[in-house]
């Protein structure tokens, strides 16, 4: 049996109906309708997510990162009708101020510590929300800058934060963590197709950001196995991405050990776990399992190998 076949064999035993309706998109013809009538189930009436959309947090109320992850799923299925009620209720959850300090939205809310949780989603206390990086913000920013009113105050909010964002980036020396950088990849797409050059300087910022993807790599394949680790495919999936130059050997190598490291039924291992609510991470790692099929074929098919 093939990887694919292998693969898609976990998606209709284990996936829900959400990695189903996307598995079925990429690779058997299915709509875009699809995904985004069973993504709407996980939209609340302020029009921000929740409901463990990001399956490491089962929080049914509104969170950025939940909301974050929504626009993702409707980058990674090139949607992008700005009149439609999902993304209009992104736009009024955003505009609204709900978790959001003026310049950053918060990275965890409080709500958290009432659902099954992984212990990263814990709010210990006001600090603790208190955001000083760009995780989830800046994606935000960007899918604000790409899809409201360019005379709407958000777009001036979006366009403020992303000056904030992108100045930050390229006045700071140190490395920044792999889930940041990948924020601010998505920001420069969101920017780049809405021409934003008046707002940010866009060859500046891919110059930094491909400085800090060469960077954070973690080219020692021999720590893959046994530590949660940097790949190419953190960043990108293609060899049309710009990432791809100098980073050809390890991007092919990824390739390798996705095909080498499947296991028997489908799936590839989740490099992390919870300290706590182990029923409900059972759950939560099958649903992780089901992305990550997807992202390894998405991969696969971007460089040729399916």
């Amino acid at each position: 049996m093939s990887v694919m076949e292998k693969a898609r064999e976990f998606i209709y035993r284990n996936a829900r109906p959400l990695e189903l309706a996307q598995w079925q998109y990429h690779f058997e013809n299915g709509s875009k309708e699809n995904v985004l009538a069973v993504l709407s189930f996980y939209q609340n009436k302020d029009g921000g997510f929740g409901h463990a959309l990001e399956a490491d947090s089962w929080n049914p109320n509104s969170s950025p990162v939940q909301t974050w992850a929504a626009t993702e799923i409707l980058k990674k299925i090139n949607f992008s009708d700005s009149n439609h009620k999902i993304i209009k209720g992104i736009l009024d959850y955003l505009q609204s101020g709900r978790d959001f300090d003026g310049h950053f939205w918060y990275n965890i809310v409080k709500s958290n510590n009432d659902f099954p949780h992984a212990q990263w989603w814990y709010a210990k206390d006001d600090n603790n929300i208190t955001c000083t990086n760009y995780n989830p913000t800046v994606c935000l920013a960007g899918f604000i800058i790409r899809f409201a009113d360019k005379n709407s105050r958000l777009f001036q909010l979006g366009c403020r934060i992303a000056k904030e964002a992108a100045a930050q980036l390229l006045s700071d020396e140190r490395k920044n963590d792999m889930h940041t950088i990948s924020c601010y990849i998505r920001f420069l797409q969101y920017c780049t197709e809405t021409k934003t050059n008046e707002i940010i300087n866009l060859q500046a910022l891919e110059n930094k950001l491909t400085e800090q993807v060469n960077n954070l790599l973690t080219r020692d394949t021999t720590e893959w196995k046994t530590s949660y680790i940097c790949k190419p495919s953190q960043f990108f999936n293609s060899s049309n991405s710009i990432f791809y130059i100098n980073n050809e050997d390890i991007a092919e190598y990824e390739c390798e050990y996705i095909i080498k490291t499947q296991l028997e039924d489908g799936s590839w291992d989740i490099p992390w776990k919870w300290k706590d609510f182990p029923q409900e991470w059972a759950v939560s790692k099958n649903w992780w399992k089901s992305g990550l099929i997807i992202a390894n074929m998405l991969y696969l098919q971007g460089f040729g190998k399916l």
